[in-house]
């Protein structure tokens, strides 16, 4: 029992480095697939095919589908032609396509020429939609009803074909053609009596999506409308595939994932973090910092210009950090605001004016608040004159610092920029230097300097 209990609290690669092969094995029995996949996705690809080759078939299969296409193929790399089969073979299509998608040529090509000629074209056919479309995320075992049989024919159909599909809780309805007409669900299959047909209890107008529509979009439309799958058509309405909840996490995840790492000034990565190179992180974070570097000169230039101001206040100099780094949040709290909201379709484009009025209201009303406080601190440290030249500045940035934050994302996306990438790190250079501007102009105009 202490030994078992020694084995649950170590790392499988502690365990491994230390060539346990049988608490290596116990490890694995006693943790769920998920943990495994990230435990697999912290390890060099040594470390992490030994680990691997250590799981049954099935479990392995399980956990594959866990790890991110580029942890897939690190396991790939090293393992033996008929494992490499088997493996790639048994995965879901849609797993197997996105996995190609990002693998190297010669991987692919191996990948394709041993599945049966039946995974073949399945996944084929999914590698050809466009990057970040739905039908590279989409199941394409699909168990589809003609809508003029009965309950218990329906049921029949799903047990024939129902070990080949990934998931048979919804059942899109199609006519002759395949086009879809609506979808049931197998709880109404289920309690409904086996004679009733199928057409009385389709939901005639289900939310769908094309192959071709993004992914992102299809995974949001699921959130917004509590689905648990997805029908995929093709241009003609024709049934194509699920997009299941699963996939549709995923998506959003990495959608996610990458509008954080922009949003902080960095590139997103693939892979584990635990798992990434030093120099791999800071090369991604690098360029935006090169970047914001250059726009911070913006800054400089204004602090120059106002030198004269500065001489003759000298006291207006200390209240700098504080004035930019309460225009900086503000502006990027209204920008995170309003990325997330477009994210979800909150907001639109055509919104944009009412969101500079909200948004300018809504910095008015915190600068006030931080302005009660500047005026009191500014006055026991400086006098009131230039507490006064703080607190009306505190106002005016805090209102053009949301409106600016605000504003930006709308206007990155009406040009087709990613509103994530001029979101926080830029709007705040930006507020920076305008920041400056606004106090020492306010400052002159105050002061009579």
């Amino acid at each position: 029992m202490t030994e078992a209990l020694a084995i649950l609290s170590e790392s499988v690669r502690d365990i491994v480095e230390t060539h346990r092969v049988n608490s290596a094995m116990d490890w694995l029995d006693n943790r769920p697939p998920h943990v495994i996949a990230d435990a697999l996705a912290r390890m060099d690809a040594v470390q992490a095919g030994v680990v691997f080759r250590l799981l049954d078939k099935d479990r392995a299969i399980t956990v594959f589908e866990e790890l991110e296409p580029v942890d897939q193929q690190q396991i790939l790399q090293g393992l033996r032609e008929k494992s490499f089969r088997d493996l790639v073979e048994a995965m879901d299509p849609d797993d197997r396509a996105r996995m190609l998608h990002e693998a190297p040529a010669k991987v692919a090509k191996k990948v394709l020429e041993g599945l049966s000629p039946r995974e073949r074209r399945m996944t084929a056919a999914l590698l050809g939609y466009p990057e970040g479309s739905v039908g590279h995320y989409m199941t394409p075992e699909v168990v589809a009803l003609p809508g003029n049989l009965t309950v218990a024919q329906a049921l029949a159909l799903v047990r024939a074909k129902g070990a080949n599909a990934e998931t048979v809780y919804t059942l899109p309805v199609v006519d002759r053609g395949r086009r879809l007409t609506g979808i049931v669900e197998l709880r109404e299959l289920v309690l409904h009596a086996p004679e009733a047909m199928v057409s009385e209890l389709v939901v005639t107008e289900p939310p769908f999506v094309r192959a071709t529509d993004s992914a992102e979009k299809a995974a949001r439309l699921m959130s917004s409308t509590n689905e648990i799958n997805l029908v995929v058509v093709d241009s003609e309405d024709r049934v194509v595939g699920l997009l299941t909840i699963d996939d549709a996490m995923e998506v959003l995840e990495a959608a996610d994932s990458e509008d954080v790492a922009k949003q902080a000034g960095s590139a997103p990565w693939e892979g584990h973090y635990m798992a990434a190179k030093v120099f791999q992180l800071a090369r991604y974070r690098a360029l935006w910092l090169m970047l914001l570097l250059f726009a911070a000169t913006l800054t400089v230039s204004v602090t120059d210009i106002f030198a004269t101001t500065l001489e003759q206040a000298a006291s207006l100099a200390l209240f700098i950090p504080l004035l930019i780094g309460a225009g900086g949040n503000a502006g990027a709290q209204a920008a995170t605001a309003c990325v997330r909201a477009l994210a979800v379709g909150e907001v639109r484009v055509s919104d944009l004016f009412k969101v500079i009025w909200r948004e300018c209201r809504v910095g008015l009303v915190l600068g006030s608040m931080l302005a009660a406080a500047g005026l009191l601190i500014g006055t026991v440290f400086v006098g009131p004159k230039i507490a006064i030249v703080v607190a009306v500045t505190l106002v005016l940035i805090c209102g053009w610092a949301a409106t600016i934050g605000g504003t930006m994302p709308l206007l990155a996306k009406k040009f087709r920029i990613d509103p994530a990438v001029v979101s926080a790190p830029m709007v705040t250079t930006l507020v920076d230097a305008t920041g400056l501007i606004i106090y020492f102009t306010t400052a002159k105009l105050v002061l009579g300097i």
